[in-house]
């Protein structure tokens, strides 16, 4: 085994030179998003982006220290992290305050954090020391099951705080589960119960379950007329057809109607440009209006005259579009994609177990809220209120995603300890 002194030598510097570049064109795109002549000093601590510096700080500090910890740490400890974070959730519920119709954030003083963040990171580790080691087998129902209760506990927490968006983001887990050897069927399944869902909104239930059955009669004669198959195919058209009346109810019970408006623009149903349709409809004119080398630094229009609401948040990507165009768009979105691409190729290189499964939860949450941030933007996903990472303003994302990523970074600097 190598000593630990040897540790920095074997630190993957891409992963992190990638980090600190998307840190730092972020905190510039704040800056512009959110400048005010009267206060242009980029570390003016009174204004966003004099903040957001302090949170960089702060996550930089993160990072040294994450480095500095044993790398067996995280896997000793992983079950009680997982466990003091869903506690601090459920004190949220109890004691924490709403900020823009969720309940799921501390005020601190001046400052307010939100442990949902923090909850992925605890859900990937739980979740890799659960798997760790041959011994557990995904393909088995009990392991099946107690995979889904570590994922789906934060989930429900954080949706009881009416944060759907962020609920939404332990779904990627089970691409984690997928690579551990869990069959693909569930995935499939649940697919196609998203067509269901959405193919029912746009049109009637009686058309769909029409359809249902005609697939059902086109399958009797793909498939050997056995009992056993019949009774496969009747369950899977019956259920489906259950599915399909209940989703009246989910979308008009369970939804909150900021929801179900979303939905409803995305769908093309609604075009209300002035109500749920706006953000999206004046992310799309700013990024557009960029062309290709963009409008330059400071001279976006729909950003200066605060056209995009929650600019230097959710919608913070319509700043880069809008100032450096198509050129600065792509090289942003080539950077979210190499640094993907870097952490699977390491996750796959690892000699641990826990290591491996772990850089793939990582992996998995990160482009979740790449995807679907930047999708939302263009107006190809709903508005569900999930920040760009690295990114976007605010101080509990940028810590999380540092300590999701940096646990991970260290996890790989130790492989060459491991025999």
């Amino acid at each position: 085994m190598r000593n630990d002194t040897r540790i920095i030598a074997n630190i993957d510097w891409t992963l992190v030179l990638i980090y600190f570049a998307l840190v730092m064109i972020g905190w510039l795109n704040i800056y512009s998003a959110v400048y005010d002549e009267t206060h242009s000093s980029i570390f003016d601590i009174s204004q966003r982006y004099g903040k957001q510096m302090l949170w960089i700080v702060l996550a930089i500090l993160i990072a040294v220290i994450v480095m500095l910890i044993d790398a067996k740490f995280f896997v000793a400890f992983a079950f009680p992290i997982y466990g003091l974070i869903n506690i601090v959730l459920v004190f949220v519920l109890l004691f924490g305050v709403t900020i823009a119709g969720s309940k799921s954030w501390f005020q601190i003083g001046g400052f307010a954090v939100q442990p949902a963040e923090f909850a992925k990171f605890g859900a990937a580790l739980a979740l890799a020391a659960f798997l760790n080691g041959r011994s557990t087998d995904i393909s088995k129902l009990r392991n099946q099951i107690m995979a889904a209760l570590i994922i789906g506990l934060p989930a429900v927490l954080i949706l009881m705080q009416n944060d759907t968006g962020s609920s939404l983001v332990f779904l990627v887990f089970y691409f984690v589960l997928f690579r551990e050897g869990m069959s693909g069927k569930l995935m499939l399944f649940a697919l196609i119960l998203v067509i269901i869902f959405l193919f029912t909104l746009l049109t009637s239930h009686w058309v769909v379950i029409g359809v249902l059955a005609g697939l059902f009669v086109v399958s009797l004669f793909a498939v050997k007329r056995h009992l056993q198959n019949i009774l496969k195919l009747l369950g899977i058209l019956l259920v489906s057809s259950l599915f399909v009346f209940s989703v009246d109810y989910v979308f008009h019970a369970v939804l909150e109607p900021h929801q179900k408006s979303r939905i409803n623009v995305l769908l093309g149903m609604d075009t209300d440009l002035a109500g749920a349709g706006y953000n999206v409809n004046q992310s799309k004119i700013a990024i557009g209006s960029g062309g290709f080398f963009g409008k330059g630094f400071l001279n976006g229009t729909q950003t200066k005259y605060n056209f995009v609401p929650e600019q230097s948040t959710d919608f913070i990507f319509c700043t880069v579009g809008e100032e450096w165009g198509f050129l600065g768009s792509t090289i942003v979105i080539g950077l979210y994609i190499i640094l993907l691409s870097k952490i699977l190729i390491l996750a796959e290189r690892q000699r641990s177990d826990f290591a491996r499964i772990y850089g793939y939860g990582v992996a998995s949450i990160l482009f979740f809220h790449f995807a679907v941030n930047i999708g939302m933007t263009i107006g190809l996903m709903p508005v569900i209120g999930i920040p760009l990472p690295y990114f976007s303003y605010g101080g509990s994302s940028l810590w999380a995603f540092t300590l999701m990523l940096f646990v991970f970074v260290r996890q790989d600097a130790n492989r060459l300890n491991i025999l």
